[in-house]
């Protein structure tokens, strides 16, 4: 018997993620919101910021932890999808980058993992 597929694990994380963010504070605003520059995992709101949270998951860190995948090409493309949602949604306010990396069991939220540079 075949175990769960690779996209159905990225959806349980992502769903995982985004009730860990919630029980947090955060509010749900877009599930994988897609354009043509990239696709975010999770857009959410924390008080007045815009929160851009990208979903890493890894069965074990054998390879490196999740939070390591997400580097300088997958920083600037989640930064361009970014831009794409503010300009599509015509949204002006702060906002920020998260990153929730989740190994096994383990969980770790990292706020304001990295910076868009504007």
């Amino acid at each position: 018997m075949q175990g769960p597929s690779r996209r159905e694990r990225g959806q349980s994380a992502e769903q995982r993620a985004c009730r860990y963010l919630q029980a947090r504070g955060l509010r749900l605003r877009e599930r994988n919101a897609r354009s043509r520059r990239g696709e975010i995992d999770l857009v959410m709101e924390d008080g007045a910021t815009l929160v851009f949270v990208e979903v890493r998951f890894r069965r074990a860190a054998a390879h490196g932890s999740p939070l390591e995948s997400v580097g300088p090409v997958k920083q600037q493309r989640l930064i361009r999808a970014a831009h794409a949602y503010l300009q599509r949604h015509r949204l002006d306010r702060p906002c920020r980058f998260d990153v929730v990396a989740i190994t096994g069991d383990d969980l770790q939220w990292v706020a304001n993992a990295f910076d868009s540079g504007a």
